[in-house]
């Protein structure tokens, strides 16, 4: 017997690879936005920026729908408690033991989602947000063509009529010029809406064990699907529905039924959304993790205590892998110039942000604390505000001291008081990190060496060291010997400079011990 159902694949064209749709970051930040956890134990804007996210989110998303991108940027900015992490690890892991044709079916399935070109969690999950209720005019709408017609008609028997017939017209045009600017954007998230079900339907049914919560589902789907669309004839023939919109306002009085549905069916709406965007980030994960190099499982440890074995960072291609081992204490990290002290700080962030948002890291091995990050890496001056670097970098202690004292954290701090003289540095920056310490595990990078035994019994001693093979390794111990200086030369600045700035440090290392020149040094 013929199987019609694979003759009639065969003979359809090949659907089209979605096109990738430029969102705004903003537009995938609404989700986390809109349904941020009231506690805010979520990631600040400052965090996310200096600890690199957006950039790794970005390399998460390939092939994904605004759906899925919004999950991921939630998952990342909110993180999740032991409960839902795990069960997110073994829906995960599932994913990871599927075959390569299971996963691309999955992924075929959900490719309906790329097609949509808007966002629609604000439609979905601003509390604020409401159908607005019929214009009265609305329940007379119909008159308007029968009054067009009939003054037609009647110009038959006297031109008076064309007067009624311009008053009709202006009616139309009015009131079509009028919710035009709404009725595009509002198509727009319909479609989109659309392309939400359409994935529904396709998924209920489908036989796989990850896809049981959509079974029942599609039936209902299709059906909002199609009280969505304007009807077969609109949308195979768009001369016609362009006639239908000018002289019966089809396109304004579908635009409040359409408003009217979506408000009554936006609790299974919500649903849909969940189900889809969460399956779709669940499976770009698992891709992604199937090309990483190095990865594990994290377990979650205690509030003060970390463990990081060959940590790396994905977006660094051979880089070293760089180990950690933290308890009771933090870390004072010292290094030479350029040898990679901030890209350590955000490769430990990274790893931090993915096993409490995921459930893995870039590690061989990791037992790391299920804590909010916050860092202090990209201060800035602002010329608008009238804020030197000092002062910005003042706030940003401010905020991670109120984030100490509001609960468990870990506080990343890069270079910190640059804004302000050598003296003055040291001595503000003590007092801030002894403060700090005292309350969340701190893990700091700094030029200024003096402050590794300031700081001793708070943070921990580390340094990074360059190996003969040109390899990184972290190892416990303050900074023997800086290299600004000798990197003058390296760079260009010329022997003679280089020997003026070694005369300099010569200089001020006898102030530091007591050695006070009679005199001025003398370039």
């Amino acid at each position: 017997m013929m199987n019609f159902r694979a003759l009639a694949a065969w003979l359809m064209p090949a659907e089209l690879e979605p096109p990738a749709y430029p969102f705004a970051p903003t537009d995938v930040a609404q989700l986390y936005r809109l349904t941020a956890p009231g506690d805010g134990t979520g990631l600040d804007d400052p965090t996310w920026r200096d600890l690199l996210l957006e950039r790794y989110a970005d390399s998460l998303s390939a092939d994904v729908s605004i759906f899925g991108r919004q999950v991921l940027h939630r998952r990342l900015r909110a993180g999740a408690p032991d409960a839902e992490c795990a069960s997110r690890r073994e829906r995960i892991g599932r994913l990871l033991e599927e075959t390569p044709a299971r996963l691309d079916d999955l992924h075929r399935k959900l490719r309906a989602l790329r097609r949509a070109d808007v966002e629609v969690a604000e439609v979905l999950f601003d509390p604020a947000w409401q159908a607005p209720p019929h214009p009265a005019w609305l329940r007379y709408a119909a008159l308007l063509p029968l009054g067009l017609a009939a003054s037609l008609v009647a110009v038959l028997w006297t031109p008076w009529a064309w007067i009624a017939f311009a008053v009709v017209m202006y009616w139309l045009m009015t009131l079509q010029m009028r919710y035009t600017d709404r009725i595009g954007p509002w198509r727009a998230t319909t479609r989109a809406l659309q392309m939400l079900l359409r994935a529904v339907s396709l998924l209920d049914g489908s036989g796989q064990p990850l896809t049981e919560a959509f079974t029942g589902l599609g039936a209902r789907a299709g059906a909002l699907s199609r009280s969505l669309s304007r009807g077969p004839v609109a949308d195979a023939v768009p001369d016609a529905a362009a006639y239908g919109d000018w002289f019966m306002l089809a396109n304004v009085r579908h635009y409040f039924k359409t408003l009217h549905i979506v408000a009554a069916q936006r609790e299974f709406l919500r649903e849909c959304y969940w189900l889809c965007a969460e399956l779709e980030a669940d499976l770009a994960l698992a891709r992604h993790l199937r090309g990483a190099a190095s990865w594990c499982w994290a377990a979650r440890g205690g509030p003060r205590a970390l463990e990081l074995e060959e940590g790396v960072h994905p977006l660094l291609a051979g880089a070293s892998g760089l180990s950690l081992d933290l308890a009771d204490k933090g870390a004072f990290v010292s290094g030479q110039n350029g040898v990679g002290k901030s890209t350590f700080l955000r490769m430990l962030g990274l790893n931090l942000v993915t096993a409490r948002a995921f459930g893995f890291c870039y590690a061989r091995r990791a037992v790391l604390p299920a804590l909010p990050v916050v860092a202090s890496m990209q201060n800035e001056d602002s010329l608008l505000d009238g804020h030197s670097l000092y002062v910005a970098e003042l706030a940003r202690a401010r905020e991670l001291l109120a984030a100490a004292g509001a609960g468990p954290v870990v506080c990343l701090v890069d270079e910190i008081f640059r804004g302000t003289n050598h003296e003055e540095s040291v001595a503000a920056a003590s007092a801030v990190l002894d403060e700090l310490a005292a309350h969340a595990l701190v893990v700091v990078s700094s030029h200024n060496l003096v402050l590794g035994p300031l700081l001793a019994h708070r943070l921990a001693p580390w340094r990074i060291v360059r190996e003969e093979a040109g390899g990184l390794r972290l190892e416990p111990g303050v900074l023997g010997q800086t290299n600004g200086v000798a990197l003058l030369a390296q760079r260009g600045f010329g022997a003679a400079i280089q020997r003026k700035a070694q005369r300099v440090a010569a200089w001020l290392a006898r102030q530091r011990h007591g050695e006070v020149d009679p005199v001025l040094l003398d370039l």
